[in-house]
């Protein structure tokens, strides 16, 4: 048998789970004491649900499960069978389609708009790198029914408040509107069925520079015309909200103005959010606002989310305006170890030592103690020097024997 755990997967230590609960029950109070309210879901979906999701390229990624029974036997008679025939349910691939299926079915007990906190794993069967695992933690929240901006804005503020709680320190938001990307694609006269392909592409701008943008673009033998009047977007520099007022309706425009200006005025300056013309997102259900969060020296998108008007939609047949923030907890926590976090103000934690004769003395004398520190009430062993280096290298910050009349030692 195997002892270590499927690849894609991990096992944490007890000061990696420690640091780990610590920092997932900050986010989930910064969540609280803004106004959401907590829920949780099944991690099985139905495969139908999941199939029509719109979740762009994680759709290839979910870890299906088998029918059963009968089931399973009359679908293996078919000898031209489907993967996906062979499955009805699955694990889910992110938090939102959950949400969005869990709304629709409950509606009539929540309020609107509500305001609702996620925090649980997800599964995506990809190839495992830093940074990428199969199993993994998301911290989300949405708002479902307000269909102003100011329901991005909220987000953006309690996210960002939850990263500054946890430590994180130089990052910035960065904002588009998926809106915008499909008016600029149209504009340069690209079909509309390209669009997807298009953002792809484009999503890739801030890696490869706009040459690499063109020579992909040519590469898939897209409509020299249209390439040309799309590169020509970027001749005077980057692209701004002012720059694309003429590509694009005024709305569009004027909604990230007032999302920026609003949290910019709400902060006191203190988060830095910028228009991002190339920024994408993968999951083909957004369908205005998106937005992450890219921290300084570090690849990749430390949060993300964007507005999903039409996915409750697909459950209750009528519009259902919806957006969600998540951050990507296992990158944060990972920033985090890399500069040796360490919980702030934790109790020192030390470990009781109690020979047979005084176990219940010991234990009396250990609850007194954990008013102050984090106690483990131990058996003495016959080897206590050796053990005490067992204790330091385990995150014990120091020992007591009971009856002796020196009290608590702390190492170092």
């Amino acid at each position: 048998m195997k002892s270590t755990p499927v690849k894609g997967t991990r096992d944490y230590l007890p000061k990696e789970v420690e640091i780990r609960d610590y920092l997932q029950n900050v986010i989930a109070e910064t969540y609280r004491d803004a106004g959401f309210v907590r829920i949780t879901t099944p991690i099985i979906e139905d495969a139908v649900n999941l199939d029509k999701s719109e979740g762009g390229e994680n759709l290839n990624l979910i870890f299906r499960v088998l029918k059963r029974g009968k089931k399973l036997s009359s679908a293996l008679n078919n000898e031209n069978v489907t993967e996906k025939e062979l499955s009805d349910m699955g694990l889910r691939y992110d938090l939102t389609l959950p949400l969005s299926r869990y709304f629709s079915n409950n509606k009539n007990e929540l309020m609107t708009p509500f305001k609702v906190i996620q925090m649980d794993r997800v599964y995506r069967a990809e190839r495992p790198q830093k940074g990428r695992l199969r199993e993994f933690m998301q911290c989300d929240i949405d708002i479902i029914g307000n269909d102003s901006r100011d329901a991005e804005i909220e987000l953006i503020l309690t996210t960002t408040k939850a990263l500054n709680r946890v430590g994180l320190k130089n990052y910035t938001v960065k904002i588009n509107d998926r809106r915008i990307l499909k008016s600029i694609f149209s504009y340069t006269g690209f079909d509309d069925a390209d669009n997807e392909k298009l953002a792809i592409i484009f999503d890739k701008l801030d890696k490869i520079g706009i040459d690499g943008v063109k020579a992909e673009l040519e590469e898939n033998s897209f409509d020299k015309n249209a390439i040309d009047k799309f590169i020509g977007l970027f001749e005077n520099g980057s692209l701004t909200l002012d720059s694309i007022a003429d590509v694009c309706d005024a709305e569009y425009v004027n909604d990230l103005k007032y999302i920026i200006d609003t949290v910019d005025k709400a902060s006191n300056g203190t988060i830095p959010v910028e228009f991002t013309p190339s920024l994408v997102r993968g999951q083909g259900y957004y369908t205005g606002t998106i937005f992450e969060v890219a921290a300084d020296g570090y690849s990749g998108a430390v949060a993300g989310g964007g507005r999903y008007d039409n996915l409750i939609g697909k459950f209750l047949n009528e519009d259902i305006p919806a957006v969600g923030f998540s951050i990507g907890f296992e990158r944060i926590f990972g920033i985090l170890m890399e500069q040796n976090y360490a919980i702030p103000d934790r109790k020192k934690r030390i470990a009781v030592f109690y020979d047979k004769d005084n176990y219940a003395d010991a234990l009396v004398y250990a609850e007194n103690l954990r008013n102050e520190y984090m106690v483990s009430v131990i058996a003495r062993p016959k080897k206590l020097g050796k053990f005490l280096n067992k204790l330091e290298q385990n995150e014990f910050d120091g020992f007591a024997v009971f009856g002796e009349a020196d009290g608590v030692k702390l190492f170092g």
